[in-house]
């Protein structure tokens, strides 16, 4: 596995090209029309906590092709504040910016995989991988 690419979240216009990235690697290795869309949904929500949450972060860009099967990984890193409470934020509606509630529970049903590690004051990471 070798990183694809990169994409620094430090304002909102950094969003967009993480999803234009996400949405042209998952196209390349052959992701249908659906799940580019999928891809670029939980990339915009990854995007947009570090954006609201953190102020500042990452999204990398992983191609697996390995044992006749190929797939994206997608790891969303920021140091800001971190979760208290992981299962509360998986929970369907949960929000504390007013909005839908969808961010990672969404992200967690749109992908094949998916992990998250956080802790108070401890920045989060959250990984997930969308298998071809």
């Amino acid at each position: 596995m070798k990183t694809q690419s990169t994409v620094n979240i430090n304002k909102e216009l950094d969003i967009v090209q993480a999803r234009q990235v996400g949405r042209n690697i998952a196209k390349q290795i052959g992701f249908s029309t659906v799940n580019q869309a999928r891809i670029t949904t939980a990339i915009s929500e990854l995007a947009r906590n570090i954006y609201l949450y953190a102020g500042k972060g990452q999204i990398s860009f992983e191609v697996i092709d390995a044992f006749n099967q190929k797939g994206i990984i997608m790891i969303a890193a920021d140091s800001g504040p971190g979760i208290s409470d992981i299962k509360l934020v998986l929970q369907d509606g949960y929000t504390t910016s007013g909005g839908l509630g969808a961010g990672l529970p969404g992200v967690k049903r749109l992908m094949d995989e998916f992990e998250i590690q956080s802790g108070s004051g401890k920045g989060t990471t959250v990984k997930a991988i969308k298998w071809v």
